[in-house]
């Protein structure tokens, strides 16, 4: 270090300036230490070395101050990075973890799940082909898929019919997520219509249905562990 550089810090210390984790800085501008720091804190992108020098004083050693804030930083919490010739402070890598949190994903369902979701909260038990033949229209296999990855829609049995074919229902995750306390309280024709899902004189002949979480006469309960071949095609093949 140079006579004047001793004489600096010399005076400095006996001044009492002093950062803050109590050692003296030598060889750097306290108050530039200061400015950079609250620079790089405020800022919400990474500085690089002309946007610091265009901030601070003229003739501040942008280089050295980086450099000694990284060292007062290297042991703390939050530690200054240099990330494609900028700078920035960053959470210390191994604390990453606190900051950890998860985040629900916000999945807009088509307009045939919707459609597919509503016939089996009101028809339900239903199946597949049950559904087909109310909406007019082939069910892909895609639309039940995605019913059933959210958790509102599951197999709940199978139909004493031919071919066996799975019957499906709300789940328990449909009625928290609709705040309803059974699938007997889904909305009825008066609520419908004053939601605006119905017009206010329904065709002649329309009546919603009354849905049941209980088993059917002609349902047996869905055991756990059957052939997935059979949920794709809504039975067994018996032919």
């Amino acid at each position: 270090m140079s006579g004047v550089a001793r004489l600096v810090a010399k005076i400095e210390t006996e001044m009492g300036v002093e950062v803050e984790n109590g050692d003296t800085v030598e060889g750097v501008n306290p108050e530039h230490l200061r400015m950079t720091e609250a620079l790089l804190f405020a800022a919400s992108e990474p500085l690089d070395l002309k946007a610091l020098a265009t901030s601070l004083p003229e003739g501040a050693d942008v280089a050295g101050l980086l450099s000694e804030l990284q060292q007062i930083y290297e042991a703390r919490g939050v530690n200054l990075v240099c990330v494609a010739g900028k700078w920035q402070f960053r959470t210390a890598s191994d604390l990453a973890f606190l900051l950890r949190k998860e985040q629900p994903e916000q999945r807009r369902l088509s307009r045939a799940a919707i459609e597919t979701l509503a016939i089996i909260a009101y028809h339900q038990p239903v199946t597949r082909a049950e559904i087909e033949d109310i909406r007019g229209v082939m069910l892909s296999k895609g639309t039940l898929d995605v019913l059933m990855e959210v958790g509102w829609v599951k197999i709940r049995g199978r139909k004493r019919t031919p071919g066996r074919p799975v019957t499906f229902g709300t789940s328990d995750a449909f009625l928290i997520q609709f705040g309803l306390e059974s699938v007997n309280h889904l909305p009825g024709v008066d609520e419908l219509k004053a939601a605006g899902f119905l017009e206010a004189i329904p065709p002649s002949g329309f009546d919603v249905p009354n849905p049941t979480d209980e088993l059917g006469p002609d349902e047996d309960p869905f055991i756990e562990g059957e052939d997935e071949l059979d949920l794709a095609t809504g039975g067994p093949d018996l032919s």
